[in-house]
């Protein structure tokens, strides 16, 4: 706990830089990323590592070894949820684009009440990812 007055360091944290993404099937989830949501390849570290840009963020998808040792999250369950913000249009044709190329939406386009427009849908390893539109 922080003594009254007393800054933390991590204050000085502005943004987030870039969001790994452990992977169980490389190739999956590379197609996935790639072919399926278009995302520019940028650098490839090594086999066990490779980065997409997204706006000012970095997704990269990695092995896991150097960095964690972990087991990966058993099949079914998500180990994190990304929202990807576009505009209130591109939020259907980003569904109509996965089903094109054979992706089920967990849910599909739909008007929250908290003012967003929101489709949800997983990527080859199960994580929850998220199209999103203020409306």
């Amino acid at each position: 706990m922080n003594e009254p007055g007393r800054r933390s360091p991590f204050q000085a944290i502005q943004s987030i830089d870039y969001t790994v993404i452990f992977v169980r099937d490389m190739a999956a989830m590379r197609h996935f990323y790639e072919d399926v949501l278009c995302f520019p390849l940028t650098r490839e570290l090594s086999p066990g590592w490779i980065e997409y840009q997204i706006g000012s963020n970095t997704l990269a998808l990695a092995r896991p070894s150097l960095t964690a040792s972990d087991t990966p999250t058993p099949a079914g369950s998500a180990s994190l949820q990304l929202a990807f913000k576009v505009s209130p249009s591109e939020v259907d044709a980003c569904a109509d684009a996965l089903l094109r190329h054979g992706v089920t939406p967990v849910s599909p386009p739909t008007n929250q009440s908290f003012g967003h427009r929101t489709l949800f849908f997983r990527d080859p390893d199960g994580n929850l990812l998220e199209v999103y539109a203020e409306i």
